[in-house]
């Protein structure tokens, strides 16, 4: 014991060393230093820890309005960052010249943790592998299948609520719910198995761990830095052995969550991995018919070529990646787009009447529900203002060249039209600058206003190549890292309000929700709570 702890401290300081050299090696002058920006904390620091730290909402919109399209950041130690949402610097990085961007390698060794060599996790030929096993079954097609799945969780869970406000108004955490629901969505859907039956007072401990493991991750933001260096000390076998040694609650606190999660993993995948091998025809009949993703991942990955089979190791990451990625991004969306329902009555009685008008009661079928025009703006807007992840960034893994749609001023008062990006340079992608960007949307566009997508979009944002997958917005991001699964999230939100507005009515209490940034932003009552969790004021509709 005493050898692995001389080891894990050895490891520890010789990958913190490393990291240092690489940083010295960047406090000479680069041109980056003549792009605009805010000062740095600490030279420790930077100023990016004001960019993670969960109340750094305001931050991010300083660096959205007040600086330009492109902005410098100070990373720790000296390091040179940019923040950018420049509409030509994203089609670049995400389209043009993608093969000299890929995601940061802070970013994939800190997924390479949580869930193994999953999607989120993997880069070059074994992410083309995985995404071209992966894309056939979030096809449209593929989505009007799972709708009836979705109808059934949504109505079970409407029925439950149902019970709580049958005597009349009551408070509920509508994040609870939410998360509960989109747990069990993404397992019926996703992977062909009930986490939740949606009643009262049920718990789930794999529910549990995801709710709060966003959160959990903020709270070990400083060690992302390390990871890549680090990383070279083995496997994660390893990793997890040393993170058993360091005294530090937080970290020891993220390693049990991942731990609940990726047991539950190993368990969905060996049980339909065994019912395949025990030639159960019943059961092997269940999986040819099955229509959630993971038997039908499962079930091309089998009559693949060997040189585009996934190893079982990566199958069983889907399953993490999938359950984690699905369950946060849609259920925080759309607690959010609730929220904001309850701040805007107006726009909720217009939303359950175009509901109410279309229905007559009954579920709709997936091209009807896509041809709800209030219901598709609630959803464009809410997306558009209040992306549900604003810290996504790539790594430039060569040197190359930056171009811009527009100059900019440099800090020495020279016309910047393209900017040297070094090799290993970190680059945020400035979701939320370019979804607010008045050039484009116009000077309203801190605005919620749903109207706006019932009209035409403005000429300057059509004739803008924004390189979103979807409707103008960086939300999904674009290219071929963009996110495989919005339209399963876009239909999943859709049903939740489509069953849920016809049902009830929502309003704000007097409790104040504060949103937080994180890997996926959550809300909180007040800034002081760290639990996730947005109350709101639930009643049957008369």
């Amino acid at each position: 014991m005493n050898i692995l702890i001389s080891t894990a401290t050895w490891g520890l300081l010789g990958s913190l060393a490393f990291a240092i050299w690489k940083r010295i090696r960047c406090l000479v002058f680069s041109p980056l230093d003549n792009i605009p920006g805010p000062s740095r904390q600490s030279f420790w620091s930077g100023n990016v820890g004001r960019f993670f730290d969960r109340r750094g909402l305001k931050f991010h919109m300083q660096l959205a309005q007040n600086y330009g399209c492109v902005v410098r950041m100070h990373g720790p130690l000296g390091r040179r960052m940019l923040y950018v949402y420049d509409p030509l610097a994203l089609h670049s990085m995400l389209a043009k010249d993608q093969t000299s961007f890929e995601e940061s390698s802070n970013f994939i060794c800190c997924n390479q943790l949580l869930f193994g060599p999953g999607l989120l996790s993997t880069v070059g030929e074994q992410h083309r592998k995985q995404r071209k096993m992966l894309n056939p079954v979030f096809s449209i097609n593929h989505m009007r299948r799972l709708l009836p799945i979705f109808n059934q969780a949504v109505h079970r869970l409407r029925v439950a609520i149902s019970s709580e406000v049958i005597e009349g108004t009551e408070e509920i955490d509508m994040l609870d719910w939410m998360s509960r629901l989109s747990l069990e969505l993404i397992g019926q859907g996703g992977l062909g198995y009930s986490f939740d039956p949606l009643v009262e007072d049920a718990k789930n401990e794999y529910g549990d761990a995801l709710k709060v493991i966003f959160a959990a991750l903020q709270d070990v933001f400083f060690l992302r830095p390390l990871l890549p260096y680090a990383s070279l000390l083995g496997s994660r076998w390893i990793w997890r052995r040393l993170l058993d040694l360091i005294p530090y609650t937080p970290a020891r606190r993220l390693k049990t969550l991942v731990d609940v999660m990726a047991d539950h993993s190993v368990l969905i995948f060996e049980q339909k991995k065994i019912a395949s091998e025990k030639g159960d025809q019943a059961l092997e009949r269940q999986l040819e018919e099955a229509k959630d993703i993971m038997s039908i991942l499962m079930k091309k990955n089998m009559a693949a070529a060997n040189e585009d089979k996934l190893d079982e190791s990566e199958v069983v990451a889907q399953v993490s990646t999938m359950t984690l990625a699905a369950t946060d991004t849609t259920s925080n969306t759309a607690c959010r787009i609730l929220h904001l329902l309850a701040e805007h009555p107006e726009a909720q009685n217009r939303l359950r009447q175009e509901i109410i008008e279309a229905s007559s009661g009954e579920d709709i079928s997936y091209d009807e529900l896509n041809q709800l025009p209030y219901l598709d703006a609630i959803i464009r807007e809410s997306l558009r203002l209040y992306p549900p992840a604003t810290l996504i960034s790539k790594e430039a893994i060569a040197d190359t060249i930056l171009p811009l749609s527009e100059p900019i001023v440099g800090i020495d008062g020279k016309m910047i039209a393209e900017i040297p990006i070094a090799r290993g340079t970190e680059i945020y992608v400035g979701i939320l600058g370019s979804n607010t960007n008045k050039a484009m949307w116009g000077e309203d566009a801190l605005e919620w206003k749903p109207e706006r997508w019932l009209s035409p979009l403005p000429r300057t944002l059509m004739e803008t190549p924004i390189p979103g997958v979807y409707s103008k917005l960086m939300s999904f991001l674009g290219g071929k890292r963009a996110c495989i699964g919005f339209k399963f999230a876009e239909v999943e939100i859709k049903t939740i309000l489509f069953v849920l507005l016809s049902a009830f009515t929502f309003d704000v209490t007097k409790k104040s929700i504060v949103w937080n940034v994180a890997t996926v932003n959550y809300p909180t009552v007040g800034m002081d709570s760290a639990k996730p969790e947005m109350p709101l004021r639930v009643q049957l509709v008369s």
